[in-house]
């Protein structure tokens, strides 16, 4: 099978990259790497990252010879206003469920593949399964694992989301990417939480991000609450800073992540208060349905509260 053709074809779905890696060997170090992050208990409760077979991607397809790598980038480039009054949403979430997008292309590769030849099998996903897709976007050339622990793209920056096709055809590989990081800290320097305790290595127990979308307690902890500085679903901060972001960043082609209307400058104070009924209404299709509107109303009052602390 041609790799070139697979490739043209993922681009005519509207990927923005595609790469492919080979899995022909055991990638002994990103799972010690991986192990090693699940110790110190990073992982927070996200009791989804200690899945064994994250770490052996042949235990979810014993048949996969190759893995097709894709992105899609979802820049926007529209300011949020810098008033306190303002809540913070980050920019993955300004439109349509990224889910959904991906998904739909995913599967219409797949459904391609298939009907090449009926000996072809092929099985996809995006952030939906136990997949280790940044490493393995790495591996086929899509970008490089940076110091915040996202995937960085020469062409993109790291505003991109990841997905991938396992398949049992024995592709030509691209050549993994190298990192280039250098001595830049920007992301380590920016965060206010100190979530990334060195570089490549994220603490998620002190991450605004993940407090905001998957912490489901009552109440967030002060650790946290005297730093989130207006975020309320999710946090931009070590990606806004970062000088490839800065350089490269382009704007999507994808109608489906223009922002909603709401979600670029909402007010803390409405989001503080935001009905069940609202809720459902402002965000339609939306990755911040993850976000119920409890911790929504949590997440406001929370920086609310900051907020009249300092003054």
């Amino acid at each position: 099978m041609d790799s070139s053709e697979i490739k043209s074809k993922a681009l005519e779905l509207g990927f923005h990259q595609v790469g492919i890696a080979a899995v022909d060997q055991e990638d002994a170090t990103s799972a010690q790497r991986l192990q090693e992050w699940l110790s110190q208990g990073y992982q927070a409760d996200m009791e989804w990252m200690e899945n064994p077979k994250r770490q052996d991607i042949r235990s979810l397809m014993p048949e996969a010879r190759s893995l097709i790598c894709v992105a899609l980038n979802y820049y926007k480039g529209q300011e949020r206003p810098h008033g306190k009054e303002y809540a913070k949403i980050s920019r993955y979430a300004w439109g349509k469920d990224y889910h959904k997008v991906m998904h739909k292309k995913l599967k219409a590769l797949t459904i391609w593949l298939r009907g090449l030849d009926e000996g072809i099998e092929a099985r996809y996903y995006a952030d939906t399964g136990p997949v280790q897709d940044k490493v393995w976007a790495q591996r086929a050339g899509i970008g490089w694992i940076a110091k915040n622990s996202n995937v960085i793209t020469r062409e993109y920056g790291s505003w991109v989301f990841l997905g991938e096709v396992l398949t049992n055809l024995e592709l030509k590989s691209d050549r993994p990417h190298t990192e280039h990081c250098g001595t830049c800290t920007r992301c380590i320097e920016a965060c206010p939480t100190g979530a990334i305790t060195s570089p490549f290595v994220v603490d998620a127990t002190r991450c605004i991000a993940y407090h905001t979308i998957e912490n489901r307690d009552e109440k967030l902890p002060p650790t946290i609450t005297q730093h989130m500085e207006g975020w309320v679903a999710g946090c931009d901060i070590c990606q806004d800073v970062c000088p490839w972001n800065q350089r490269f960043a382009k704007e999507t082609d994808l109608a489906e992540f223009q922002p909603y209307s709401g979600n670029i400058a909402p007010k803390l104070i409405e989001l503080a208060e935001i009905s069940n009924e609202e809720w459902d209404r402002r965000f339609p299709a939306s990755a911040l349905r993850r976000i119920k509107p409890k911790m929504l109303q949590r997440n406001a009052r929370a920086n609310l509260d900051s907020c009249q602390a300092k003054e």
